[in-house]
């Protein structure tokens, strides 16, 4: 999780559930789910915190962009982390850091974003993150729960 300076902020609780709303009326209306699983970070990573492995664990047997589309649908206010910059393309939207817990299985990081990538409404969901903690998850890292 990036550090709460310049690079990050906490929205709002209207904000944060306005941007939920966004994202679930988006994922309802067409968007598409982009997602990899396996990462240039995973190379140096111990593999249980990698997307692959993690989405693997928890959803076995299922098609992961269909799974993680149900579970970006469930996000709640509560979940919510911080809004954070992307240093690599400042031109684009922000992400969002959630964390939730899965039971018997552990903390999970998730970061996302919402873009419009063409001129006919066309939206994309990039999951950058969907991935079990390296550090667990702590409830002052949560500033709604």
């Amino acid at each position: 999780m990036a550090d709460k300076d310049e690079k990050s902020r906490i929205e709002t609780k209207a904000e944060v559930q306005g941007y939920i709303q966004n994202l679930i009326y988006a994922l309802e209306h067409g968007a598409r789910i982009d997602f990899q699983p396996v990462r240039k970070v995973d190379v140096t990573r111990d593999i249980r915190y990698s997307n692959k492995y993690t989405v693997e664990d928890l959803f076995p047997n299922e098609d992961p962009l269909i799974a993680l589309r149900r579970e970006i649908r469930k996000l709640k206010v509560e979940e919510y982390i911080q809004t954070v910059k992307d240093l690599n393309h400042p031109r684009r939207s922000e992400y969002r850091e959630f964390g939730r817990v899965y039971a018997e299985k552990g903390d999970v990081y998730i970061k996302i974003r919402v873009e419009v990538i063409n001129l006919y409404g066309g939206q994309t969901v990039f999951v950058m993150s969907f991935h079990y903690a390296v550090n667990p998850l702590q409830n002052e890292f949560f500033p709604y729960a």
